[in-house]
């Protein structure tokens, strides 16, 4: 019987009813020493797409946001399956061609490659209020900068006008399908 009490004494305490527990968050240590960061959870990654004459904001689920740079690779690859039967299409290939994306602050600076002179497109302004539109949708973007040769790069508003400053969303306004 004393053994009994004893036992009972020790371990884990009862609880009269069931308790939330909580996954620790932020950075822990594996089992090899080095930190990890717990998962951020779903999120959406946005993406602007061409419709018709104008952009539509998609959402696709993500298992965390990604850096800015593979979100616009995400970007470059176009819309899905289920996106193109919804009639959603990209004007990037063929006339923009993307370097890569850095962040610094909240600014996002997009490197520009010269395009080919053989792309025979002429929807730039699509194509930069693509990148603008999908970037700036970020909690962590305000603008987008665009760069070639590491020197500002002059490119279309939706409303014609050129500029090489940093572009926000209201730039591309216009363009934006409700």
């Amino acid at each position: 019987m004393l053994a009994v009490v004893l036992l009972a004494g020790c371990g884990v305490p009862v609880d009269d009813e069931p308790r939330l527990v909580r996954e620790p968050s932020g950075r822990f240590p594996t089992p090899s020493g080095t930190t990890t960061t717990a998962p951020a959870g779903r999120v959406d990654e946005p993406f602007c797409f061409v419709r018709d004459d104008g952009l539509v904001v998609v959402n696709r689920r993500a298992d965390g946001l990604p850096g800015v740079d593979a979100h616009l690779q995400h970007l470059l690859a176009g819309p899905n399956g289920a996106e193109r039967r919804n009639g959603l299409a990209t004007a990037l290939p063929g006339t923009v061609a993307v370097a890569g994306a850095t962040l610094t602050g909240a600014v996002a600076t997009v490197e520009v490659r010269q395009a080919g002179e053989e792309t025979g497109r002429s929807d730039e302004v699509f194509a930069f209020g693509q990148i603008v539109c999908s970037l700036t949708q970020r909690p962590d973007v305000d603008s987008v900068a665009f760069r070639r040769d590491g020197q500002p790069l002059e490119v279309p508003r939706a409303d014609g006008s050129v500029s090489s400053l940093p572009f926000t969303a209201a730039d591309y306004r216009p363009l934006l399908h409700r």
